[in-house]
């Protein structure tokens, strides 16, 4: 129930009053106010949400009373109390905003319908306001989900059912001219603080927060023009990481990647955010991508040479041949002395670029592993060497789950437009694969390669052709793919052992025409 002041110069008239309200309403919680003055100091301590006040009162009037008060507590509704019934009483107490008035003497009926009429609109209020919280907590936790959403698209290469353009749309988000990629990796057996981060660092704006991955999740943050770049981060891990940095064993640690102009290059920010994630031997602490020593080295220079070479082997799933080169890479900076870190640092960047290339040959691999606990480079050749397996497992299982609708996807389409001039690129268009992955397809799993699977769709159309008489073999060959009679008569027999001409003979059992 509400509470209740009562304010009045006659202590009877209070007493009454307290009487009356106590009776017929339960629970009320009352007090009492025997001036204006008295009135506005037991506003700030009792806090009432209804105030019954008398009008004249030696002093400060009730009038006055109620304006002092509504300045600092303007939700209090008052009901004026008093004697006198004149217009210019009413007319102050209507601009002050009271919502009912009482002449004295009055009915006890007349108080409690009039305390009661204000009660229920104080519930009512109440309920809407509750509503509006209820509604605010819920859009913000939506708001999270779809935001959530929006960086797993633009990082991960995730599609989902609403692109992102349209939930920046749904939001009311613009983005700025630049941003970049953060990416806080959260103690072990410390998952829990991830929300506590989440709700400093949305206080401090321009920032999305993608989901928890493992141990790490990743920032899209969006530049401001009143802070430098390094400023901004500074910002974000002093206020965002607050309350954490100092508890024993919550030793975090951050990697920024570049700034980009676009949100299609989010991804290379995240790939370089990871990089610079790697070096964890200073906890509590944050380090740029472009702080990383670059210096050439043997190492680097056998990664570049090879990297083609290395994607080719991804397309074709060698992954004996990726583990071994990725091994030697590995043997070869240690050999030179080259710190650990740095080796993990360009070891993962052909790690991002295995999913890449996959991604783009439209296989979805989960990652999760970051080589953050190896101490030496034995250590670290297991990892890569158990990580390259799992990647295979991965990768088998996809690979043989899709292949079989696939490659009857690419046969029936061959098989409809084998008369057209089909690429190995076109059909990857279709199917959303590369064009190195449908040869592997057509030799491992049909045992020919596509340009003869090719060939013999069109010689089989050509051989349904030559049931109708009125067709030339030179028609025919126009209408199978084959600009050239004479080549289409050569391939022709090759496939069936004998000549156009003498097939169709054979088939129709006469000659059509020694013109052909």
């Amino acid at each position: 129930m509400p509470k209740i002041m009562i304010v009045d110069d006659e202590e009877i008239e209070r007493v009454s009053m307290q009487k009356i309200l106590s009776e017929s309403f339960e629970g009320l919680e009352m007090a009492e106010a025997k001036n204006g003055r008295m009135a506005i100091d037991l506003s700030s301590s009792f806090k009432p949400d209804i105030i019954l006040m008398d009008i004249k009162m030696p002093g400060m009037n009730g009038l006055d009373a109620i304006k002092e008060i509504m300045m600092d507590f303007p939700t209090i509704k008052f009901v004026m109390v008093t004697a006198h019934d004149t217009f210019q009483f009413a007319r102050e107490a209507i601009k002050l905003g009271v919502k009912d008035y009482l002449l004295k003497p009055s009915k006890i009926s007349e108080i409690v319908a009039t305390v009661e009429k204000v009660i229920k609109e104080i519930e009512v209020e109440q309920e809407r306001i509750e509503k509006d919280i209820k509604h605010d907590l819920q859009f913000e936790k939506s708001r999270r989900v779809l935001e959530t959403d929006m960086v797993t698209q633009l990082l991960f290469d995730h599609v989902h059912e609403v692109h992102v353009d349209t939930l920046m749309d749904m939001l009311e988000i613009k983005s700025a001219d630049e941003m970049f990629v953060m990416v806080i990796l959260v103690p072990e057996r410390f998952e829990k603080v991830y929300a506590q981060w989440v709700n400093q660092i949305k206080e401090l704006g321009s920032v999305w927060v993608g989901a928890l991955h493992g141990r790490h999740f990743p920032l899209i943050v969006f530049r401001n023009n009143e802070n430098s770049y390094r400023s901004q981060v500074t910002t974000i891990v002093k206020n965002g990481l607050k309350d954490s940095q100092n508890k024993r064993g919550c030793e975090w640690f951050v990697g920024i990647g570049e700034i980009y102009e676009s949100l299609d290059q989010m991804k290379e920010s995240y790939h370089e955010a990871l990089i610079a994630m790697m070096d964890v031997t200073r906890a509590g602490t944050y380090r740029f991508y472009k702080d990383i020593n670059t210096e050439p080295n043997y190492g680097d220079a056998l990664m570049e040479k090879y990297k083609g070479e290395f994607l080719d082997q991804v397309r074709l799933g060698e992954w004996g041949k990726i583990k071994n080169h990725l091994v030697m890479l590995i043997k070869s900076y240690e050999k030179e002395k080259i710190p650990l870190e740095h080796t993990k640092q360009r070891i993962m960047e052909l790690i991002w670029r295995i999913y890449h290339t996959l991604a783009e040959m439209g296989i979805d691999i989960k990652s999760g592993h970051y080589f953050l606990k190896e101490q030496s480079y034995q250590q670290f050749v297991e990892e890569i060497g158990m990580y390259i397996e799992e990647i295979n497992l991965q990768y088998e299982r996809i690979y043989n789950c899709n292949e079989q609708d696939t490659i009857h996807q690419i046969k029936q389409y061959i098989k409809n437009h084998s008369s057209e001039n089909i690429s190995l690129e076109m059909l990857g268009d279709r199917v959303g694969l590369s064009a190195i992955y449908i040869s592997k397809l057509f030799k491992e799993k049909l045992n020919i390669n596509y340009i003869d699977y090719l060939t013999l769709c069109r010689v089989d159309k050509a051989k349904e052709y030559m049931l109708f008489p009125e067709k030339s073999i030179k028609e025919i060959a126009f209408e199978v793919g084959y600009h050239d009679p004479n080549y289409f008569s050569k391939v022709f027999k090759k496939q069936v052992g004998v000549s156009p001409k003498k097939y169709r003979d054979k088939i129709l059992g006469f000659s059509v025409s020694s013109s052909e």
